[in-house]
């Protein structure tokens, strides 16, 4: 296992995200379709906040039923992305080594990380990237 593996080698590029203006609707329709927890919430380029399907889970019962039709959007039109999601957010650099992410994730309570590079979202990494990228190494 190479100790200064940069995280660029396994972090998400194709970045799936949300602006503040967009809905919670939109928000879980996004996280079904595409399989995923975590989606940045943008401005421009720049990230301003991270929207965990948690996060969604709960203000509401999104996980209740397959079938997005059938949610409860009555809950969802309660809140805004900008009300739900996490503002203080965690980031770490592409080349901020995959040791220092694992040291990161591990030690807080979120399971993805935003990466930034000159205040530009760059990509996504998470617990599941790291749990791949240890699994190839045996």
């Amino acid at each position: 296992m190479k100790k200064r593996t940069p995280v660029s080698e396994i972090m998400s590029t194709e970045i799936i995200a949300l602006r503040r203006s967009d809905t919670l609707e939109s928000a879980e329709a996004l996280f079904k379709k595409h399989k995923i927890r975590h989606i940045p919430v943008v401005s421009g380029e720049s990230i301003i906040g991270m929207l965990s399907y948690t996060d969604l889970l709960r203000i509401s019962f999104a996980d209740a039923t397959e079938d997005e039709h059938n949610v409860d959007t009555v809950v969802y039109n309660m809140f805004t992305i900008e009300q739900v999601m996490t503002k203080n957010l965690v980031s770490v650099s592409s080349n901020t080594t995959i040791k220092e992410v694992a040291e990161i994730l591990a030690k807080k309570e979120f399971h993805a990380l935003p990466v930034v590079d000159h205040s530009i979202l760059v990509g996504i990494v998470t617990t599941t990237d790291l749990i791949n990228y240890l699994l190839e190494q045996f």
